[in-house]
């Protein structure tokens, strides 16, 4: 059986990685992993405060839970246990969450172990932080994605209004400044190219731009 074939596409938040993730996987016909949800999927079932667990606790919760991944493409899913996750995880509390918790060793050496048990068996476009800085290092190619909080802000705020959510600009811009230096400055796995990836900036860009640039890297 040949080796899965593993694409990475990290960045902050905000930057298109979830779009351009799906629109890739389902250009080449394999699975679109959304580490994001993953972390936000952890949050949620573990609850409000988590990231303040003892360290037995944690352990014995996240060793209860068990993610996969169903369909290909933009109908990709990741299941925590026997639901697929939905729009319960893309609030910006729960986003936060995801970001403290992401902060601890004991869940990042959980996300790492149970993404990398999908990628032995899937080919996939993974999407994430770390992915092809830490998850996936034998990943190619490897993207990194990026642009001001401002743009990423305004691309978040019609996300929402799409969704038919409440959202305030300036609290948008507000979070996403936090999350990128929590993300960019915390001692596990911080937020960084990986010296092999290919970063592109986002801002000028549309996304048939980006895409493009993709996938002629892609090949």
């Amino acid at each position: 059986m040949a080796e899965p074939r593993i694409i990475t596409i990290d960045g902050p938040a905000g930057v298109g990685k979830s779009t351009l993730a799906k629109r890739l996987a389902g250009r080449l016909g394999i699975a679109y992993l959304d580490t994001g949800a993953m972390f936000r999927g952890t949050a949620l079932a573990l609850g409000e405060g988590a990231w303040d667990w003892p360290e037995e606790r944690l352990q014995a919760a996240l060793a209860a839970l068990r993610f996969s991944l169903a369909g290909t493409g933009a109908d990709s899913r990741v299941c925590l246990g026997d639901a697929c996750l939905g729009n319960e995880i893309r609030t910006e509390q729960v986003a936060m969450w995801a970001s403290n918790i992401a902060t601890l060793p004991a869940v990042r050496a959980f996300q790492k172990q149970a993404q990398q048990a999908i990628g032995r068996t899937t080919s996939l476009v993974a999407e994430g932080r770390d992915m092809g800085s830490v998850v996936f290092p034998r990943a190619r190619p490897k993207f990194f994605l990026d642009a001001s909080p401002e743009v990423r802000a305004r691309r978040r705020l019609l996300q929402l209004r799409e969704m038919g959510k409440p959202a305030d600009l300036e609290e948008i811009t507000a979070s996403i400044r936090a999350r990128d230096h929590q993300d960019r400055t915390r001692a596990a796995a911080p937020l960084v190219a990986a010296p092999d990836a290919l970063v592109i900036d986002t801002g000028p860009l549309d996304i048939d731009g980006v895409f493009a640039v993709m996938v002629a890297a892609v090949g």
